[in-house]
């Protein structure tokens, strides 16, 4: 269903607010650099320090802007489940084609209440369900078994994957299926993520290289192998400067310096440290992106 070079898009602002025309804009270049699919008010959007308000319109904004040229998959997650029904629910009547669904952050649910939080999200909303695997964050590991009880349920079709577990992609495929669409949410190992059964990568890399991630892609889809890995080793070094410090700090400086947006962000994101700053600009450099 979702493939490809996908983008965990940034949420631009301007004095303190979400700067709409600048958000426009990038979702417009992401489609015609060859993005093949958008996603609104992830963690690299800044949705913990978005207000409802904000996150409802930054999601509407990139539909409206989409046009329905690629996928939208809006973020919509909680660890409140009450709260990320009713964020999918607006997803579905705003006209998102999915929802990205953190796993519970914070509350620390069992592998019971990882079931039913989602069972009542895919319950309550007829909308796709990518669930957003990412134990760094949010402390918790959605296990295989339970990933595969919940693949059973209708609206539960993928999985952004950022456990740095190659051994997961194999595991889940074995599990349910190749038909479930497994995302990597990890730029460096979208290539190994790929030949591990995975079907694409919501990036944070491709906000400032969109036509290099799709290229990318593209490449592994078509047997092309050699120019795929090419790909991943010019831009492993961005990828690694990118999280140099906690995303979307540095993602937001690079995209300051190509003239996207500012760098601005919300506290508790900084802005990035000197030798952060120095870092991913060399590695735009190294990159042909930034002369």
């Amino acid at each position: 269903m979702f493939k490809g070079s996908i983008v965990a898009l940034i949420t631009p602002f301007k004095n303190g607010d979400v700067d709409e025309d600048a958000f426009r804009k990038l979702v417009e270049w992401q489609i015609a650099e060859g993005t093949e699919g958008l996603v609104p008010c992830g963690t690299t959007g800044e949705s913990p320090t978005l207000s409802h308000d904000e996150h409802m319109r930054v999601v509407e904004i990139c539909i409206d802007a989409a046009a329905g040229r690629v996928p939208v998959i809006a973020g919509a997650g909680s660890n409140s489940t009450a709260e990320a029904i009713a964020l999918t629910r607006h997803a579905k009547e705003a006209g998102a084609d999915g929802a990205l669904i953190v796993t519970p952050y914070y509350n620390k649910p069992t592998q019971q209440g990882l079931y039913d939080h989602f069972k009542a999200i895919n319950d309550a909303v007829d909308l796709p369900v990518v669930i957003y695997n990412i134990p760094p964050r949010c402390i918790i590991d959605m296990s295989v078994d339970t990933m595969a009880r919940l693949a059973k349920l209708p609206n539960i079709v993928g999985v952004k994957d950022a456990t740095s577990d190659l051994n997961r992609p194999i595991l889940t495929a074995l599990a349910i299926g190749e038909d479930f669409c497994q995302l990597s949410g990890e730029d460096g190992t979208a290539i190994p993520f790929l030949a591990a059964g995975g079907h694409g990568c919501i990036s944070v890399t491709a906000n400032i290289a969109p036509k290099q991630c799709a290229a990318m892609q593209k490449a592994w889809r078509d047997g092309d192998v050699k120019s795929a890995m090419d790909w991943q080793s010019k831009l492993m070094p961005l990828h690694s400067a990118l999280f140099c410090e906690t995303s979307p700090g540095p993602v937001k400086y690079a995209a300051e310096l190509l003239g996207i947006c500012s760098a601005e962000a919300r506290l508790p994101i900084t802005t990035i440290a000197e030798a952060s700053r120095k870092r991913v600009s060399d590695a735009l450099k190294g990159a042909g992106l930034l002369s």
